[in-house]
């Protein structure tokens, strides 16, 4: 069985929804504010608060820009007009933020996928080239503390599988600095390209750019609640309060509850014997960052008698076309080989365990309910270790004697 995480998008999306709910549903605050603090923007804090919204409990995720002059609160989920000026920041800027930045890789490879896909929106939009956009939106510090956020905080959360609701985008006018527009905006509609979008009774902008690119980014499919067993619930709150009914999004994350014990994933596969050696690792970090679920070298004699690699892509089906396009861009192979298998995986959950050092999260793996492996996230041990100047192999041992089932 796989890791699902549903969002139902009843009353929209946006970034800070997002981050709102993936906190309920149990991202812990630290780790959030650990991976934005690596931005190296001064400026800035972010709290999480509990609200409520038409009687649900839910957490509300803020970010409080500080002025020269005054701070100000920046929870502008509904509204994507700012009336004071940021300092809007350009695409080269924010790469060299998000590489400042505590995301893996595979993160900063997905993340600036996210403001590439962004700009290149808003340059449509406007006409003009993507170096030229005035990133409006993008640019500003709160779009990019959100999705560098939802990054971390999905990544975090180890879902295979990411499904979403119809969106219910709203209604009414929005202002945006280009003007008084319809909702949803000329850049929300872009980025959500065939998802089903709906418009509801409430005249308020409840899919923001910023919630529309996360979610088309992620979710693989759109509909109805899969079958799944829910293991954690989060709620996120939207910065207004409608009576009539609850202003979040709702997270559920659990269990696929596939029957079958398999599911379908492709397999994609070539031989390389021209290329510089280097470029395999940046390939691998491609794949991953569009969605690869595993990527791996196999040193193979091909004709001749040369030596050469085998490289092996497994991923969604609904991926291949995407995977395909890296291999072919990023390497010199001029063929590649695909086809279905099944593959039957453990259910996995992520804890985290206090130890005398710090948090370190554990995957537990279970088959039909029994747990058969509990293992140390390598990269918490070592962080740890580094910090309290220990060997990987003593955090390994303090984690796994501070864990207990």
């Amino acid at each position: 069985m796989s890791r699902l995480l549903y969002f139902d998008c009843f009353s929209g999306i946006s970034g800070d929804m997002t981050l709102g709910a993936l906190l309920d549903a149990g991202l812990p605050f630290d780790e959030l504010k650990r991976a934005l603090g690596s931005l190296a923007v001064s400026g800035f804090d972010v709290s999480a608060t509990r609200v409520l919204r038409a009687g649900v409990s839910a957490t509300q995720f803020v970010v409080h820009e500080h002025d020269h002059h005054h701070r100000h609160d920046h929870s502008h989920t509904h509204d994507h007009h700012h009336s004071h000026e940021h300092p809007h920041r350009s695409l080269p800027e924010i790469f060299a933020l998000i590489d400042r930045s505590a995301l893996s890789p595979t993160g900063r490879d997905r993340a600036k996928a996210l403001f590439q896909r962004l700009a290149e929106v808003e340059a449509s939009i406007h006409q003009m080239p993507v170096e030229r956009v005035h990133l409006h939106e993008v640019g500003a510090l709160d779009s990019i503390i959100d999705i560098v956020g939802a990054v971390f905080a999905l990544e975090w959360f180890g879902a295979d599988r990411i499904v979403a609701s119809a969106l219910n985008v709203g209604g009414g006018m929005v202002n945006s600095a280009h003007g008084h527009f319809p909702v949803p905006a000329p850049a929300t509609v872009k980025l959500l390209g065939d998802a089903p979008i709906y418009g509801g009774a409430i005249q308020k902008e409840l899919v923001t750019p910023t919630g529309a690119l996360i979610v088309s980014s992620y979710a693989t499919s759109f509909g109805a609640i899969p079958p799944m067993a829910v293991e954690r619930i989060g709620y996120g709150a939207g910065s207004h309060d409608f009576p009539s009914t609850p202003n979040v999004l709702r997270v559920l994350v659990g269990r696929a509850a596939d029957h079958r014990g398999a599911e379908r994933v492709t397999v994609l596969e070539c031989e390389i014997d021209d290329m510089n050696p280097q470029i395999f690792g940046v390939v691998m970090d491609r794949l991953y960052g569009a969605g690869a679920l595993d990527v791996f070298y196999v040193p193979v004699q091909m004709k001749k008698n040369r030596p050469g690699t085998l490289l092996t892509v497994i991923a969604p089906p609904e991926r291949r076309s995407t995977l395909a396009d890296i291999i072919f861009r990023e390497t010199t192979t001029i063929g590649l080989r695909h086809y279905e298998v099944d593959r039957e995986c453990l259910q996995r959950e992520i804890v985290s365990v206090e130890t005398p050092i710090g948090a370190v999260r554990f995957k537990i793996a279970r088959r039909d309910g029994r747990i058969v492996n509990a293992v140390p996230e390598f990269d918490d041990c070592a962080r740890l270790a580094a910090a309290n100047n220990l060997s990987v192999k003593e955090v390994q041992a303090l984690a796994v004697k501070a864990y207990q089932p």
